[in-house]
C-alpha cells in the first residue's frame, strides 16, 4: 500500500492581499505495488509521447489543454484519493494564524479521514515541497498514525517529486480539486469529473455553521 500527499495554496491569512482562500491537501493511495507501477509507467508514456521530456508535472503551471490530456492518461488506474480543504474565509481562531498550526491541522483531519483506509501504508512526501508542510506531516504521522492495535503506516519517507511520478500524480489531482473551489470558471470541475471514481472524500471544513 502506497500514499503520496501533495498540498495546493498556501496557509496565509491575508486574504485579498496575496493569501489564498484555500489550503487544499491531498492524499492519492494505491493498495496495489503493482498498479502503481502501471501508473507510474503510463505517466512515463504520456510524457514521451507529449513531447514533455525531463518535465515535472504541476497543475499550476500547465495550460488546461495539457491537463486535460494527463488525466485522460491515468483515470484508468485503480488509485484512490482523499482530499480536505481548509476554507480560511471561514475560521477565526488565533491558532490558524500560525503557519505551522495550520500545516499540521489540515494534515491532521485529512489522514483521520484516510486513517481506516490504510494498514501497513508507506508515505511518500514531497523533498522538495513546502518544508513546514512535509515536516508537519512526518510528525504527525509518526506521533498518531499507528495509535491503537492497527499499523496504518509503516513507513514514512520524502523523494523529489521531480523524480517521482506518482507525487506529481497527488500534485495534478490535489489541483485539480482545487480549482473547484479556488476559481470562477464555468468549467472549473472538468479535470475532477475525469477521476471522480476514484475519490474517497472531499472534506471542506469549516462549514458555515461550525466556523470557529
Amino acid at each position: 500500500m502506497l500514499v503520496f500527499f501533495d498540498e495546493s495554496g498556501d496557509t496565509g491569512m491575508k486574504l485579498g492581499a496575496g493569501s489564498s482562500r484555500y489550503f487544499v491537501v491531498t492524499g492519492v493511495l494505491f493498495l496495489d505495488r503493482d498498479e502503481a507501477l502501471r501508473c507510474d509507467q503510463a505517466i512515463d508514456r504520456f510524457r514521451q509521447k507529449s513531447g514533455a521530456s525531463g518535465r515535472e508535472f504541476k497543475f499550476a503551471k500547465m495550460p488546461d489543454a495539457f491537463r486535460l490530456q494527463f488525466f485522460q492518461a491515468v483515470q484508468s488506474f485503480e488509485f484512490l484519493y482523499s482530499t480536505f480543504v481548509l476554507d480560511k474565509s471561514l475560521i477565526s481562531g488565533p491558532g490558524f494564524h500560525d503557519s505551522r498550526s495550520c500545516y499540521k491541522d489540515s494534515t491532521r483531519l485529512l489522514f483521520e479521514n484516510m486513517a481506516p483506509h490504510l494498514r501497513d501504508a508507506i508515505v511518500v512526501l514531497d523533498r522538495c515541497g513546502n518544508r513546514d508542510f512535509v515536516n508537519q506531516l512526518k510528525k504527525y504521522l509518526k506521533t498518531h498514525a499507528n495509535a491503537g492495535e492497527r499499523r496504518a503506516v509503516k513507513n514514512v519517507k520524502t523523494d523529489d517529486s521531480h523524480k517521482n511520478n506518482l507525487v506529481q500524480l497527488a500534485d495534478m489531482v490535489c489541483g485539480a480539486v482545487a480549482r473547484c473551489y479556488s476559481s470562477s470558471a464555468g468549467n472549473r470541475r472538468q479535470f475532477r469529473r475525469l477521476i471522480e471514481h476514484n475519490e474517497l472524500e472531499v472534506r471542506i471544513w469549516p462549514t458555515a455553521t461550525d466556523a470557529t
